[in-house]
């Protein structure tokens, strides 16, 4: 048996009616043991295209059109809560099978494919067996996925890093151009943070920096990105947002973090922040809009700290 086929044994199925994991696995078991030579040239010839792809939505939806292509269905949708990812493709229909794909006890997912009519016993063969070639080929996936996840995280506040920064702001400033949409950023610096580590010590000091960040993705939505910009500075980069939308986000923040003391070993710690504000300009480039945010920070550092200063074109202002 090949390795591939022997990991679809442990897959599940069910249909709308039940949940993945409460059906009996017969059916997929009996597949798992006929030679691949019988599973047909189109599931070995999806096996060879989707070894080439690492990224995981690029994989589903190279799977997706396979299996559209196949099989009379009107969309499909991945769900892995572990790796907080949900892939939708295509539309709903009021018929679906569900598969929750296991390997080795760990489930890489529930897959659900969604028809205007039930499949029938042979097309779902055929389903399945083109499950067989995305097994390993999503495993891979999902590990370079947590890969690239681990090198873009801060490893003491647990938020994106300035590598995951670079990545995201030249793409939405591209975006932004391109499609006409609001992009502004807001970034931050705690004041007086050296003050904390020289009196309470650098384990202290990463304390307050990873409630600071908890107390910032608090106040964001689910759009909004945060990013540990490095030392003591964060930027929170805002599709969708003009510059009084970021304004009145970014004093949301500071009066967040201002609020509550932080307690570190029964003593209180107050942190304040300084923040600086620009939105996206016609001929703009992530270097541009971040260093205007940038200009604004060191104005609300040089008024007195703890404030709000916004930056637009060679103004800033106050909020």
């Amino acid at each position: 048996m090949s390795p591939t086929l022997q990991a679809v044994a442990n897959i599940q199925k069910s249909s709308a009616a039940d949940s993945p994991s409460a059906v009996s696995e017969k059916h997929l078991a009996t597949l798992a043991q006929r030679p691949a030579s019988a599973l047909g040239a189109s599931t070995l010839h999806l096996a060879n295209v989707l070894q080439s792809a690492l990224e995981l939505d690029k994989l589903i939806e190279v799977f997706a059109e396979e299996v559209n292509r196949l099989l009379p269905l009107s969309g499909m949708e991945y769900t892995n809560m572990e790796e907080q990812v949900r892939l939708m493709l295509g539309r709903e229909g009021p018929h679906s099978n569900s598969y929750d794909l296991v390997v080795l006890d760990r489930s890489l997912g529930v897959i659900t494919f969604r028809g205007d009519e039930p499949l029938e016993e042979e097309q779902l063969r055929q389903l399945e067996a083109l499950i067989c070639a995305l097994v390993y080929p999503l495993r891979n996936a999902l590990m370079y996925k947590r890969a690239l996840d681990t090198a873009l995280k801060d490893p003491v506040t647990g938020i994106n890093n300035r590598a995951a920064l670079n990545a995201t702001i030249d793409r939405e400033v591209n975006l932004s151009h391109r499609h006409g949409y609001a992009l502004s950023v807001v970034m931050l610096d705690l004041d007086h943070f050296k003050r904390i580590n020289d009196e309470h010590g650098h384990l202290a000091g990463d304390t307050v920096l990873r409630a600071v960040a908890g107390r910032i993705t608090d106040c964001t939505r689910g759009s909004d990105m945060v990013f540990r910009y490095g030392g003591e500075e964060f930027t929170v980069v805002l599709s969708n947002t003009d510059i009084d939308g970021a304004a009145l986000l970014a004093d949301r923040i500071r009066k967040a973090i201002a609020a509550t003391p932080i307690i570190i070993d029964g003593f209180e710690i107050a942190v304040t922040v300084s923040m600086g504000v620009s939105t996206l300009e016609a001929g703009d480039s992530a270097a541009t809009l971040l260093n205007r945010a940038d200009a604004a920070l060191y104005d609300a550092k040089t008024a007195g700290r703890n404030r709000v200063m916004i930056q637009t074109g060679v103004h800033t202002s106050t909020l």
